[in-house]
């Protein structure tokens, strides 16, 4: 292993902090923008932490915040395979073969994904509304799938369901290896222990 290298909860310093953020929609998972547009100060007042990992602009869910190096190497580094599962509603209703497909790992410009696992929840699931709201279209039906990968392409996910001919509409994560949502609300941030 190489030095400074990240060998599991053993290695992280006692008295971290984490923080689960449930970040809106439309907030940038930094601390600052030139352009004015939402970002993590506006929802998280904890001074000396930052996002271990990101969550685009236009995605939902769990971002994890740590005043730890060791920490937020475990949560991001890719070679960690640290699962990440997020809710996606997708445009149409993927058959078998696309859900197969996703399963085995789909070929990206910037290479093959590794496999996820991938649920198919259908028509609704029990989550806040967007705000705003998705455009809803009468002749272009939706679903919902629940997905889990390992690893941390760029929009990996949308690129995923793109590629099988289901662009995502929406994109909420909620869960980043042992931490999940449980309860946040949009906007809703805690501490939770570090074991």
């Amino acid at each position: 292993m190489r030095k400074g290298a990240c060998s599991g909860r053993a290695a992280l310093s006692p008295g971290a902090r984490l923080i689960l953020l449930n970040k809106p929609f439309q907030v940038l998972c930094q601390f600052t923008d030139k352009e004015g547009r939402a970002t993590l100060a506006d929802y998280v007042d904890a001074p000396g932490v930052y996002a271990a990992g990101r969550l685009d602009y236009d995605s939902e869910g769990l971002v994890a915040l740590t005043d730890s190096g060791r920490l937020q190497h475990l949560i991001s580094d890719p070679s960690n395979k640290l699962p990440k599962t997020y809710l996606v509603q997708v445009e149409g209703v993927p058959d078998e073969a696309s859900l197969d497909k996703l399963r085995r790992g789909v070929l990206l410009k910037d290479g093959m994904t590794r496999p996820a696992m991938v649920e198919f929840l259908g028509h609704e699931v029990d989550i806040w509304p967007r705000k705003p709201p998705i455009r809803f279209r009468k002749s272009v039906a939706d679903s919902w799938l629940r997905m889990t990968i390992t690893e941390g392409k760029n929009r990996q996910v949308r690129r995923m369901t793109a590629a099988v001919g289901h662009p995502a509409l929406r994109l909420i994560r909620v869960s980043i290896g042992q931490w999940a949502l449980d309860g946040l609300k949009p906007g809703e941030w805690r501490d939770v222990p570090v074991v």
